[in-house]
């Protein structure tokens, strides 16, 4: 991992909201029509929610993988492309260094969308999971500073329990 990519957990910024505003406003005006959905994802998308500062956006397409003129306006407006990024079926962006936004782009009908408004929607109206969620992030933010694979590999038992936990919330809508 590049030391200008650490891993650093903050208090919830109410600021996070209007930053994925604005830039979400600007993928619209780049990419216009050819965008079926944008949604802010991960835990920057959660109200009080301690976070690495980077504004996860969920970037729904009418095609994977994105044409070349999408992946060319991202690119102008400072995003830089990775492909799958050991995901099949999800497109990669980042944006800024220090790390500042990404967006996974995917398939609005897809099992990862699905998966990750589920996951955001639980931990918003679930105060509980949200809180054994951050205190799992910061104990490894801690441990695994260096290592962002480690880091994310230890946060997945926790995320898939609060998934199975989030499904059955679900039901009860």
């Amino acid at each position: 991992m590049s030391s200008e990519d650490p891993i650093i957990v903050v208090n919830y910024n109410a600021n996070w909201s209007s930053q994925y505003e604005q830039e979400k406003q600007q993928i619209l005006l780049d990419l216009g029509d050819t965008v079926t959905n944008i949604q802010h994802i991960g835990s920057t998308a959660v109200p009080g929610l301690a976070a690495k500062p980077v504004i996860d956006m969920l970037l729904g397409l009418k095609q994977i993988p994105p044409l070349l003129m999408q992946v060319s306006r991202l690119e102008a407006i400072g995003y830089s492309y990775h492909g799958e990024f050991g995901i099949p079926g999800r497109h990669y962006f980042r944006k800024g260094i220090p790390r500042s936004h990404q967006i996974h782009a995917v398939l609005t009908d897809s099992e990862f969308w699905e998966r990750h408004i589920l996951f955001r929607d639980f931990l918003r109206n679930n105060p509980q999971a949200a809180q054994r969620y951050e205190t799992l992030k910061r104990k490894l933010a801690q441990e695994f500073a260096g290592d962002r694979t480690s880091y994310t590999n230890n946060k997945t038992p926790l995320i898939e329990q609060l998934l199975v936990e989030a499904k059955l919330w679900q039901q009860t809508l």
